[in-house]
């Protein structure tokens, strides 16, 4: 089974952890799973930019991103090649190593 490396943040996980997922879990189930309470605002519907991770290692082993999820993305803080929505990103078969951004534009709350 691969594994998903969430790597330390502050504040969902300091020492950062390591899963055993299912191969077709999204990164985001993954997460919420393990208790890495990552936002995700819209309901993991895709139209909002909580719930962004970027994907350090494994990236290309996810099938790619769509329109929907790639026009979210531009509006994303913190962007990189290797961003991801984390209720879009699939798991495939190969370990992942998973950032998550230290700031997310949440329209809705006013917490950040």
């Amino acid at each position: 089974m691969p594994q998903l490396i969430f790597l330390p943040h502050h504040e969902l996980c300091p020492e950062g952890k390591v899963v055993e997922v299912e191969p077709g879990v999204t990164v985001l189930d993954a997460a919420l799973a393990e208790g890495i309470e990552i936002e995700h605002a819209c309901e993991k519907s895709c139209a909002c930019t909580t719930c962004h991770v970027i994907v350090r290692e494994g990236f290309d082993s996810m099938e790619e991103s769509d329109e929907l999820e790639d026009d979210m993305l531009d509006k994303a803080w913190g962007l990189e090649p290797d961003s991801r929505l984390s209720c879009q990103a699939v798991v495939a078969d190969e370990d992942l190593v998973i950032e998550i951004p230290k700031y997310t534009l949440n329209q809705v709350s006013e917490n950040h």
